[in-house]
């Protein structure tokens, strides 16, 4: 197993820096020209989270490729992290989105599109009822607020390192010492959310068992398998326990398919028969169009429904203008009718299984200590030897220096992974020729890494 030498690892993200500013003049000068009315000169300050010293503007974008304003053209493995899972601007959805731009944007009225999208997500997922939002993190928000209401109890459940959205309940971590706290980057939250949510390690099912015993919380809020940390599979029976323990100590269980959605058409709830009380997601399902959805079963609509004051429904801190809007629900029907199709998931994950042989052997072929995980389409690999099963080790195994110049080193050859860890998705439009690449550039890098 070789060792890594940190001060040639140091030379080599320098002459990458160098070489990606070299590459990237006019992103360069946009990004200056940006600074002076945008906020970290981007429009979203997480559009900083990339390793150049500034971030690459895109002119185009198709499929699974895009072009910078440089001219130069890249492999999307990021695919705007699950939010162009799809492709960009797949051929049907865009039709789709074309039509009902001319026909009207938003009313605050339903259309017989929606009831077709609610049947399709009844078929899907096995949910009884459907209401959309514009994000997963509103159909997150939505559905603990429901939770509390019919509970009437106050606080949530969450995995430690896990990821909603922006859901304000959800940014908690638990310390060194095992002890909850508010997580590091939370900004201006507006109460502590040790005041508003249990925190506990995935796969822990004893910790999960004495959380829930308190009696006060009114809903646990989980992604089926962890990705935001890494991808991190439920161990055997945590699932079975996860629901027994739920339905034991009177707390709803929201299961957060938005990142899982790669698993099956059906996401991993489908594929696994999951039973959730309600089930949300987002990002992919309208083609990039912003939009969510959250579900639930028949006896969450009745608990619901009996408590709800209907004259009051528009102040209930539940739905929104453009939620539903008619843009939205025409790409979702599009996108689930077209594109997010059985046949798009078994090309897909064919392609996954040429790209994860493809960084196997180049770790098995160097004697390395990292790992691959898989989920679906969605592959990423970890610069460690053991596969964490919570997100306090996952947490651990980072290796931000090492991430960068992975992440540099392609960036540099036309390759976008997606920035916070090393995760790849494969879009229906991408080619053998597109993985075979990643595998030469990879294995470039492991060689520049180890003077081979």
């Amino acid at each position: 197993m070789p060792d890594l030498n940190r001060s040639h690892l140091a030379s080599l993200i320098q002459k990458e820096l160098i070489r990606f500013k070299d590459e990237h003049p006019k992103s360069n000068e946009l990004f200056i020209r940006a600074r002076e009315s945008m906020q970290g000169g981007v429009p979203m300050l997480w559009m900083i989270r990339w390793p150049g010293a500034f971030p690459i503007f895109f002119k185009s974008a198709k499929g699974a490729h895009f072009i910078d304003v440089d001219d130069r053209a890249y492999i999307d493995f990021c695919l705007g992290d699950t939010g162009a899972m799809t492709g960009h601007s797949p051929v049907e959805s865009v039709e789709a989105i074309r039509t009902q731009a001319e026909n009207g944007i938003t009313l605050m009225l339903p259309m017989e599109d929606s009831i077709w999208v609610g049947e399709e997500l009844q078929r899907r997922f096995g949910l009884k009822y459907w209401q959309f939002t514009l994000t997963a993190t509103d159909a997150n928000r939505f559905a603990i607020r429901m939770a509390r209401h019919i509970t009437k109890r106050r606080k949530i459940l969450v995995f430690n390192y896990c990821y909603h959205g922006s859901v304000d309940e959800t940014f908690i971590t638990l310390n060194e010492k095992g002890f909850p706290c508010a997580r590091s980057g939370n900004l201006g939250p507006p109460i502590d959310p040790l005041e508003t949510t249990r925190v506990v390690e995935f796969n822990d099912i004893p910790s999960l068992k004495s959380a829930l015993s308190h009696g006060d919380v009114a809903a646990v809020l989980a992604e089926p398998v962890m990705t935001n940390i890494g991808i991190i599979h439920p161990q055997p029976g945590f699932h079975d326990a996860l629901r027994e323990l739920t339905r034991k100590y009177g707390s709803y269980l929201i299961i957060d398919e938005t990142h899982t959605i790669c698993t099956s058409p059906g996401g991993y709830t489908a594929k696994y028969g999951l039973r959730p009380d309600f089930l949300t997601c987002g990002k992919p399902l309208a083609s990039g169009i912003p939009a969510g959805v959250y579900g639930y079963t028949k006896e969450v609509a009745h608990a619901f429904w009996e408590s709800l004051d209907q004259d009051q429904s528009d102040v209930g801190g539940i739905g929104g203008t453009l939620a539903g809007n008619a843009l939205s629900i025409k790409a979702i029907r599009a996108t689930l009718e077209n594109v997010l199709t059985q046949s798009m998931y078994d090309r897909c994950e064919t392609l996954a299984d040429l790209y994860e042989r493809g960084i196997m052997d180049c770790i098995a072929e160097f004697n390395l200590p990292w790992i691959v995980k898989r989920l679906g389409f969605r592959v990423e690999y970890w610069f460690c030897e053991t596969a964490p099963i919570n997100g306090g080790q996952a947490n651990k195994a980072i290796d931000s220096e090492l991430d960068r110049f992975m992440h540099l080193w392609a960036l540099n050859r036309g390759i976008l992974m997606t920035p916070f860890h090393n995760m790849a998705l494969i879009a229906a439009d991408t080619s053998e020729d597109d993985i075979n690449y990643h595998t030469r550039v990879f294995r470039e890098a492991v060689m520049a890494l180890y003077n081979k």
